[in-house]
């Protein structure tokens, strides 16, 4: 249970830095971070991390696929985790 804390720690700072990271690039039209990998990061546990970045650098808050799509990913992943929970209280 303590290594699934740690990762959901990790991913989500991880997540939050590639926010970061691509709005400082875009800001200097410097190679940027794909939009792909940035939703990769949101589908592997980062939603919340994603979230935080796109208010905190207000990056991506236009596109719809990160406004709509990083809000659906983290609803699914919280019905998925609460399924499990239930799942695995029998």
């Amino acid at each position: 249970m303590l290594i699934l804390i740690l990762y959901f720690i990790a991913i989500n700072f991880i997540a939050c830095l590639a926010m970061f990271i691509d709005k400082q690039k875009a800001k200097h039209n410097k190679w940027r971070i794909s939009e792909a990998n940035l939703l990769t990061l949101s589908i592997l546990g980062g939603s919340i991390g994603m979230l935080l970045g796109m208010s905190f650098f207000r990056h991506k808050t236009k596109h719809k696929k990160f406004t709509i799509g990083v809000p659906l990913i983290l609803i699914t992943e919280i019905l998925i985790a609460l399924y499990l929970m239930e799942k695995c209280s029998y």
